[in-house]
């Protein structure tokens, strides 16, 4: 159960999204594996993937797609990753584009396909193809929810997030669903999420508003420092509502706009962070007063990817020194070890780099009792900061992992 408990889906439709699913029993039998997204015709399509160097078939197939033409239609499976195949992977994507296409008289190029799932297995194509009908039949606009269960794998619930917000008189909505657990560490955004808005937006100013939320939320995010082979982003903008389309970074729209996108994006993310394979805490790295934004990330990086200070999380064990020590090896130029100031929440632990006179071991105790923990770095270098969202290491991580081909 992910930290904090569940939250029961309340996603608002979006018009020119119909979205269906279907059970092809890939990899299991117990709920729908596959996904179909139709998109209306003026659709404006973004999408950000994953830069892991052997990055799966879908991935190039759908990069390709993107750059060739409008996408009309997603096609997503789960249970395997069509990853780690060499050519075969991508004919087995192609084909499976192309049936999809005949069905729906569209393109093959129009689709972009999309999986999640075991790395190195042939993707049965026959099975998946023969539940495309299933999928299709079932095409609604109200069916957001079942789609954020249809994509999951190890995720012990549904990811899915709905925003409006009042532009020139008219409500426009976001609504989003993502499918992450573990392999996740950000080198674009360790996962899957779908972000559909009834705001018409051009497609340059979707790709950069997509590449700024996706910064500050799926890309500022680790559960295991895993980069996975098949991750993507995509937004998508249908146009629906009757209001002139975000052309420019200097409408007085595209800050508001983004603003909602961005709180979408990182309700989505933190969700993944909290369903982290074996997660009992959530915690959030951040670290104040840097020589700049690269350094900042670093240091919470190195500090929220310390399987030593992850594992005491989980032992709620304030062995502070831990911290310390990862804050000291961060990859960057310089570090004043001497003004360094350490917190878990407003507790100060670590004062000019060492044990702060006034902290106690039964103070620290408190703080790592709690479900959720804040630690605080200020280096004293600068004026930047970074917030990276990280959980704690588990028995049940690497039980999880240990029997996830079982």
């Amino acid at each position: 159960m992910p930290v904090g408990g569940v939250t029961a889906l309340k996603l608002k439709p979006i018009t020119g999204v119909r979205i269906g699913t279907s059970s092809a029993g890939i990899s299991q039998t117990d709920r729908d594996d596959l996904t179909v997204f139709e998109l209306d015709p003026k659709t404006h399509v973004a999408a950000v993937f994953t830069n892991n160097k052997f990055c799966a078939a879908p991935v190039v197939l759908a990069k390709k797609h993107l750059a060739e033409e409008s996408a009309r239609y997603l096609l997503i499976n789960s249970g395997n990753a069509n990853a780690g195949l060499g050519k075969a992977g991508i004919l087995t994507a192609q084909t499976c584009c192309a049936e999809l296409a005949k069905k729906v008289n569209a393109r093959e190029t129009q689709v972009l396909p999309f999986s999640t799932g075991v790395i190195g297995e042939p993707l049965p194509v026959d099975i998946l193809v023969g539940s495309l009908q299933s999928a299709i039949d079932s095409f609604s606009k109200d069916n957001w929810p079942k789609a954020a269960k249809a994509i999951m794998t190890t995720d012990t619930s549904e990811k899915g997030c709905s925003r409006t917000v009042q532009l020139d008189g008219a409500e426009i909505t976001i609504t989003g669903i993502a499918k992450g657990s573990g392999m996740i560490r950000p080198d674009m955004a360790t996962m899957l999420s779908y972000v559909a808005t009834d705001m018409p937006i051009s497609e340059p100013m979707l790709n950069k508003m997509l590449k700024e939320a996706v910064d500050v939320s799926f890309n500022s995010i680790t559960v295991d420092g895993d980069t996975s082979t098949n991750d993507a982003v995509v937004l998508m903008a249908t146009g629906a509502v009757d209001i002139s389309s975000i052309n420019s970074p200097d409408d007085p729209r595209y800050q508001v706009f983004l603003s909602t996108l961005k709180e979408v994006c990182c309700f989505l993310a933190e969700a993944i962070v909290r369903d982290g394979e074996g997660a009992t805490k959530l915690i959030k790295v951040r670290v104040e007063q840097a020589k700049n934004v690269s350094d900042a990330k670093e240091v919470a990086y190195t500090v929220a990817q310390s399987p030593l200070v992850k594992t005491a999380f989980f032992a709620s064990d304030p062995n502070w020194g831990r911290i310390l020590a990862a804050v000291g090896r961060a990859n960057i130029e310089n570090i004043d070890v001497d003004a360094v100031s350490i917190y878990l929440d407003d507790l100060c632990i670590v004062e000019s780099g060492k044990r702060s006179s006034d902290y106690t071991e039964e103070q620290g105790q408190q703080k790592m009792n709690q479900d959720e923990i804040l630690v605080r770095i200020r280096l004293a270098q600068g004026a930047s900061s970074s917030t990276i969202l990280t959980c704690d290491l588990s028995y049940d991580y690497v039980k999880i992992n240990a029997e996830y081909r079982s």
